[in-house]
Protein backbone atom coordinates (compact mmCIF):
# COMPACT_ATOMS: atom_id res chain seq x y z
CA UNK A 1 0.00 0.00 0.00
CA UNK A 2 1.40 3.80 -0.55
CA UNK A 3 2.04 5.94 1.82
CA UNK A 4 -1.26 8.54 1.81
CA UNK A 5 0.78 10.53 3.99
CA UNK A 6 4.55 11.26 4.10
CA UNK A 7 6.97 8.73 6.65
CA UNK A 8 8.15 12.20 8.71
CA UNK A 9 4.87 12.34 10.05
CA UNK A 10 4.63 8.85 11.66
CA UNK A 11 6.29 10.05 15.00
CA UNK A 12 3.26 12.67 15.54
CA UNK A 13 0.98 9.89 14.50
CA UNK A 14 2.58 7.30 16.64
CA UNK A 15 1.84 9.73 19.59
CA UNK A 16 -1.69 9.99 18.65
CA UNK A 17 -1.96 6.63 18.24
CA UNK A 18 -0.91 6.09 21.86
CA UNK A 19 -3.48 8.76 22.94
CA UNK A 20 -6.22 7.78 21.03
CA UNK A 21 -5.72 3.79 21.69
CA UNK A 22 -3.64 2.92 24.90
CA UNK A 23 -3.64 2.93 28.32
CA UNK A 24 -2.72 0.98 31.36
CA UNK A 25 -4.83 -1.95 31.10
CA UNK A 26 -4.60 -1.72 26.96
CA UNK A 27 -0.71 -1.31 25.75
CA UNK A 28 0.00 -1.82 22.07
CA UNK A 29 2.26 -4.19 20.44
CA UNK A 30 4.59 -2.89 18.03
CA UNK A 31 2.23 -5.16 15.38
CA UNK A 32 -0.83 -3.42 16.53
CA UNK A 33 0.88 0.24 15.99
CA UNK A 34 1.76 -0.66 12.95
CA UNK A 35 -1.24 -1.48 11.99
CA UNK A 36 -3.36 1.69 12.79
CA UNK A 37 -0.35 3.46 11.08
CA UNK A 38 -1.26 1.96 8.04
CA UNK A 39 -5.17 1.69 8.28
CA UNK A 40 -5.44 5.49 10.09
CA UNK A 41 -3.03 7.45 7.73
CA UNK A 42 -1.98 4.89 5.20
CA UNK A 43 1.63 4.91 6.64
CA UNK A 44 3.57 2.41 6.08
CA UNK A 45 7.43 1.80 8.18
CA UNK A 46 9.46 -1.04 9.81
CA UNK A 47 8.90 -1.91 13.48
CA UNK A 48 12.59 -1.49 14.04
CA UNK A 49 11.13 2.65 13.26
CA UNK A 50 8.38 2.31 15.60
CA UNK A 51 10.56 1.40 18.11
CA UNK A 52 12.79 4.39 17.02
CA UNK A 53 9.80 6.74 17.44
CA UNK A 54 8.76 5.68 20.68
CA UNK A 55 11.95 6.24 22.08
CA UNK A 56 12.03 10.05 20.49
CA UNK A 57 8.82 10.38 21.84
CA UNK A 58 10.07 9.34 25.79
CA UNK A 59 13.43 11.48 25.02
CA UNK A 60 11.15 14.42 24.32
CA UNK A 61 9.15 14.32 27.36
CA UNK A 62 6.48 11.95 26.35
CA UNK A 63 5.04 9.62 29.40
CA UNK A 64 4.93 6.47 27.82
CA UNK A 65 5.35 3.41 29.25
CA UNK A 66 6.98 0.33 28.20
CA UNK A 67 5.66 -3.43 29.47
CA UNK A 68 6.27 -6.92 28.24
CA UNK A 69 2.72 -6.45 26.11
CA UNK A 70 3.19 -3.10 24.92
CA UNK A 71 3.43 0.63 25.33
CA UNK A 72 0.80 2.85 26.34
CA UNK A 73 0.27 6.68 27.61
CA UNK A 74 0.59 7.01 31.21
CA UNK A 75 -0.49 10.48 31.17
CA UNK A 76 -3.20 12.40 30.36
CA UNK A 77 -4.90 15.93 30.75
CA UNK A 78 -7.85 14.50 32.62
CA UNK A 79 -8.34 11.61 34.64
CA UNK A 80 -11.69 9.46 33.55
CA UNK A 81 -13.40 10.33 36.96
CA UNK A 82 -13.00 13.88 36.08
CA UNK A 83 -14.32 13.58 32.75
CA UNK A 84 -17.20 11.95 34.25
CA UNK A 85 -17.51 14.77 35.91
CA UNK A 86 -18.01 17.11 33.06
CA UNK A 87 -20.27 14.96 31.02
CA UNK A 88 -22.35 14.85 34.49
CA UNK A 89 -22.54 18.39 34.54
CA UNK A 90 -23.64 18.88 30.40
CA UNK A 91 -26.13 16.48 31.64
CA UNK A 92 -27.77 17.80 34.41
CA UNK A 93 -27.68 21.15 32.40
CA UNK A 94 -31.11 21.93 31.65
CA UNK A 95 -30.22 25.21 29.87
CA UNK A 96 -27.95 23.83 27.26
CA UNK A 97 -30.05 22.06 24.28
CA UNK A 98 -29.85 18.30 23.25
CA UNK A 99 -27.72 19.21 19.78
CA UNK A 100 -25.04 20.98 22.14
CA UNK A 101 -24.96 18.69 24.85
CA UNK A 102 -24.02 15.57 22.61
CA UNK A 103 -21.49 17.98 20.69
CA UNK A 104 -19.77 18.89 23.88
CA UNK A 105 -19.66 15.57 25.33
CA UNK A 106 -18.16 14.17 21.94
CA UNK A 107 -15.26 17.04 22.39
CA UNK A 108 -15.22 15.94 25.71
CA UNK A 109 -14.48 12.33 25.24
CA UNK A 110 -11.84 13.38 22.60
CA UNK A 111 -10.07 14.09 25.90
CA UNK A 112 -9.47 10.29 26.74
CA UNK A 113 -9.07 7.68 24.54
CA UNK A 114 -11.68 5.12 23.02
CA UNK A 115 -12.43 3.08 25.95
CA UNK A 116 -13.61 6.32 27.71
CA UNK A 117 -16.66 6.41 25.65
CA UNK A 118 -17.21 2.46 25.75
CA UNK A 119 -18.02 2.89 29.71
CA UNK A 120 -20.06 6.22 29.39
CA UNK A 121 -23.23 4.25 28.21
CA UNK A 122 -25.68 6.74 29.54
CA UNK A 123 -23.95 9.63 26.78
CA UNK A 124 -26.88 8.03 23.96
CA UNK A 125 -29.84 8.86 26.44
CA UNK A 126 -28.93 12.93 26.29
CA UNK A 127 -32.78 13.38 24.75
CA UNK A 128 -33.85 11.53 28.05
CA UNK A 129 -32.99 14.50 29.97
CA UNK A 130 -34.96 17.77 30.54
CA UNK A 131 -33.22 20.29 28.45
CA UNK A 132 -34.17 23.38 26.59
CA UNK A 133 -35.12 23.50 22.77
CA UNK A 134 -33.70 27.45 22.91
CA UNK A 135 -30.41 27.33 20.07
CA UNK A 136 -29.43 30.74 20.91
CA UNK A 137 -28.38 29.80 24.42
CA UNK A 138 -24.64 30.38 23.64
CA UNK A 139 -24.54 33.13 21.55
CA UNK A 140 -26.73 34.75 24.31
CA UNK A 141 -23.89 34.13 26.82
CA UNK A 142 -21.02 35.87 24.45
CA UNK A 143 -23.11 39.14 23.37
CA UNK A 144 -23.87 39.64 27.57
CA UNK A 145 -20.29 38.92 28.39
CA UNK A 146 -19.43 41.82 25.66
CA UNK A 147 -22.23 43.85 26.45
CA UNK A 148 -20.77 43.74 30.91
CA UNK A 149 -17.38 44.63 29.05
CA UNK A 150 -18.76 47.25 27.01
CA UNK A 151 -20.94 48.66 29.75
CA UNK A 152 -24.08 48.62 27.01
CA UNK A 153 -27.63 47.77 27.69
CA UNK A 154 -29.09 44.82 25.38
CA UNK A 155 -32.59 44.41 23.91
CA UNK A 156 -34.00 41.08 23.69
CA UNK A 157 -37.60 39.40 23.95
CA UNK A 158 -38.48 37.48 27.39
CA UNK A 159 -41.01 34.00 26.74
CA UNK A 160 -43.29 31.83 28.43
CA UNK A 161 -44.10 28.52 27.20
CA UNK A 162 -47.40 27.95 26.09
CA UNK A 163 -49.83 25.15 26.35
CA UNK A 164 -48.29 23.96 22.60
CA UNK A 165 -45.28 23.44 25.15
CA UNK A 166 -43.37 25.93 22.76
CA UNK A 167 -41.96 29.45 24.12
CA UNK A 168 -43.94 32.47 22.88
CA UNK A 169 -43.00 35.66 22.96
CA UNK A 170 -44.01 37.46 26.15
CA UNK A 171 -42.70 40.79 26.70
CA UNK A 172 -39.33 43.18 25.17
CA UNK A 173 -36.84 44.01 27.64
CA UNK A 174 -34.27 46.62 27.64
CA UNK A 175 -31.93 45.95 30.50
CA UNK A 176 -28.39 46.92 31.89
CA UNK A 177 -26.73 43.29 32.31
CA UNK A 178 -24.28 42.77 35.78
CA UNK A 179 -23.82 39.63 35.95
CA UNK A 180 -25.23 35.37 34.75
CA UNK A 181 -26.01 33.07 37.71
CA UNK A 182 -26.06 29.50 37.57
CA UNK A 183 -28.89 28.40 40.18
CA UNK A 184 -30.58 25.57 40.43
CA UNK A 185 -29.35 23.58 36.95
CA UNK A 186 -30.70 27.18 35.29
CA UNK A 187 -28.73 29.94 33.95
CA UNK A 188 -29.52 33.32 34.79
CA UNK A 189 -29.04 36.97 33.60
CA UNK A 190 -29.30 39.55 36.86
CA UNK A 191 -29.64 42.92 35.37
CA UNK A 192 -31.70 46.38 35.68
CA UNK A 193 -34.94 46.75 34.23
CA UNK A 194 -34.75 50.07 32.40
CA UNK A 195 -38.42 50.23 32.41
CA UNK A 196 -39.55 48.67 35.60
CA UNK A 197 -36.94 50.38 37.53
CA UNK A 198 -35.75 47.63 40.05
CA UNK A 199 -33.61 44.61 39.21
CA UNK A 200 -34.51 41.28 37.14
CA UNK A 201 -33.79 38.00 37.10
CA UNK A 202 -34.29 36.12 33.90
CA UNK A 203 -33.41 32.80 32.59
CA UNK A 204 -31.32 32.88 29.98
CA UNK A 205 -32.81 29.73 28.09
CA UNK A 206 -36.10 31.83 28.16
CA UNK A 207 -34.54 34.70 25.91
CA UNK A 208 -34.26 35.10 21.96
CA UNK A 209 -33.84 37.84 19.64
CA UNK A 210 -31.46 39.58 21.72
CA UNK A 211 -29.07 42.71 20.54
CA UNK A 212 -26.75 45.39 21.97
CA UNK A 213 -27.83 48.68 22.04
CA UNK A 214 -25.63 51.66 22.01
CA UNK A 215 -27.05 52.93 25.22
CA UNK A 216 -25.09 52.98 28.26
CA UNK A 217 -25.51 50.26 30.98
CA UNK A 218 -26.81 51.76 34.31
CA UNK A 219 -23.88 51.20 36.73
CA UNK A 220 -24.85 48.50 39.66
CA UNK A 221 -24.05 50.66 42.45
CA UNK A 222 -26.85 53.71 41.26
CA UNK A 223 -29.86 50.78 41.70
CA UNK A 224 -31.06 50.30 45.22
CA UNK A 225 -29.62 47.95 47.05
CA UNK A 226 -26.89 47.28 45.62
CA UNK A 227 -24.74 50.56 46.54
CA UNK A 228 -21.73 48.60 47.71
CA UNK A 229 -21.88 46.28 44.46
CA UNK A 230 -22.81 42.48 44.03
CA UNK A 231 -22.41 40.03 47.48
CA UNK A 232 -21.78 36.92 45.45
CA UNK A 233 -21.13 35.16 48.41
CA UNK A 234 -25.38 35.87 49.79
CA UNK A 235 -26.99 36.24 46.45
CA UNK A 236 -27.99 33.04 45.39
CA UNK A 237 -29.11 32.17 49.42
CA UNK A 238 -30.78 35.23 49.99
CA UNK A 239 -33.00 35.11 46.54
CA UNK A 240 -33.10 30.75 46.22
CA UNK A 241 -35.87 31.17 43.70
CA UNK A 242 -34.49 34.29 41.65
CA UNK A 243 -36.88 36.62 43.37
CA UNK A 244 -35.97 40.71 43.08
CA UNK A 245 -37.66 41.62 46.64
CA UNK A 246 -35.76 43.20 48.80
CA UNK A 247 -34.15 40.23 51.39
CA UNK A 248 -35.46 40.19 54.96
CA UNK A 249 -34.95 38.36 58.19
CA UNK A 250 -36.64 35.30 58.48
CA UNK A 251 -36.94 33.02 61.44
CA UNK A 252 -38.67 30.02 61.08
CA UNK A 253 -39.19 26.48 62.71
CA UNK A 254 -37.72 23.44 61.36
CA UNK A 255 -38.25 19.68 61.78
CA UNK A 256 -34.89 18.15 63.01
CA UNK A 257 -34.72 15.67 60.14
CA UNK A 258 -34.71 18.57 57.00
CA UNK A 259 -31.06 20.46 58.07
CA UNK A 260 -29.48 18.83 55.59
CA UNK A 261 -32.48 20.95 53.15
CA UNK A 262 -32.10 23.99 54.78
CA UNK A 263 -28.34 24.41 54.42
CA UNK A 264 -28.40 22.74 50.64
CA UNK A 265 -30.92 25.96 49.56
CA UNK A 266 -29.29 28.63 52.46
CA UNK A 267 -25.47 27.43 52.83
CA UNK A 268 -24.13 27.46 55.95
CA UNK A 269 -23.66 31.20 56.86
CA UNK A 270 -27.16 30.76 58.76
CA UNK A 271 -27.90 30.56 62.58
CA UNK A 272 -29.31 27.50 63.96
CA UNK A 273 -30.48 27.16 67.28
CA UNK A 274 -31.75 24.45 69.48
CA UNK A 275 -35.92 24.69 71.08
CA UNK A 276 -37.25 22.81 73.52
CA UNK A 277 -38.85 20.40 71.26
CA UNK A 278 -35.53 18.01 70.58
CA UNK A 279 -36.89 17.19 67.17
CA UNK A 280 -37.10 20.90 66.23
CA UNK A 281 -35.10 23.76 65.38
CA UNK A 282 -34.95 27.02 64.80
CA UNK A 283 -33.49 28.93 61.83
CA UNK A 284 -32.56 32.50 61.18
CA UNK A 285 -31.80 33.48 57.50
CA UNK A 286 -31.43 36.61 55.58
CA UNK A 287 -33.67 35.51 52.21
CA UNK A 288 -36.19 36.99 50.15
CA UNK A 289 -39.55 36.60 51.41
CA UNK A 290 -41.59 35.93 47.89
CA UNK A 291 -38.57 32.73 47.92
CA UNK A 292 -39.28 32.07 51.14
CA UNK A 293 -42.85 31.63 51.03
CA UNK A 294 -42.53 29.38 48.00
CA UNK A 295 -39.40 27.25 49.50
CA UNK A 296 -42.03 26.80 52.78
CA UNK A 297 -44.63 25.50 50.76
CA UNK A 298 -42.48 22.48 49.79
CA UNK A 299 -41.84 21.41 52.70
CA UNK A 300 -45.25 22.67 54.60
CA UNK A 301 -45.33 19.85 56.99
CA UNK A 302 -41.71 20.34 58.40
CA UNK A 303 -41.44 24.38 58.27
CA UNK A 304 -43.46 26.77 60.76
CA UNK A 305 -42.48 30.91 59.76
CA UNK A 306 -42.39 32.26 62.50
CA UNK A 307 -41.41 35.60 61.71
CA UNK A 308 -42.01 38.56 59.99
CA UNK A 309 -45.52 37.89 60.53
CA UNK A 310 -46.40 39.65 56.99
CA UNK A 311 -45.16 36.70 56.29
CA UNK A 312 -46.54 34.32 58.54
CA UNK A 313 -50.17 36.17 57.51
CA UNK A 314 -49.39 35.85 53.71
CA UNK A 315 -48.45 31.78 54.10
CA UNK A 316 -51.86 31.31 56.10
CA UNK A 317 -53.68 32.89 53.35
CA UNK A 318 -52.27 30.74 50.59
CA UNK A 319 -53.06 27.80 52.50
CA UNK A 320 -56.54 28.45 52.85
CA UNK A 321 -56.83 29.32 49.15
CA UNK A 322 -54.82 25.79 48.46
CA UNK A 323 -56.84 24.05 51.00
CA UNK A 324 -60.27 25.60 49.19
CA UNK A 325 -59.36 24.03 45.63
CA UNK A 326 -59.48 20.19 47.39
CA UNK A 327 -62.88 20.91 49.20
Amino acid sequence: MESFEPKKLALIRIWQILKKYSDYDHPLTQEDISSYLKNDYGIVIERKAISRNISLLKEAGGEIESKRTGSYLDYREFEDSELHMLIDGVLSSKYITARHSKDLIDRICELSNKYFRSNIKYIHSVNDWSKTDNQALFYNIELIDSAVEEGKQIHYDYNKYGIDKKLHKSSQQYVSPYLMILHNQRYYLMAYSEYWGNMVFHRLDRITNMTMTDKKATPIRTVAGFENGIDYKNLSTAMPYMYTDEPERIDFLADINIIDQVIDWFGTDIKLMKTDDENKVQVYVKASPNAMEHWAMQYINYVEIISPQSLRTRMRESLKNGLMKYK
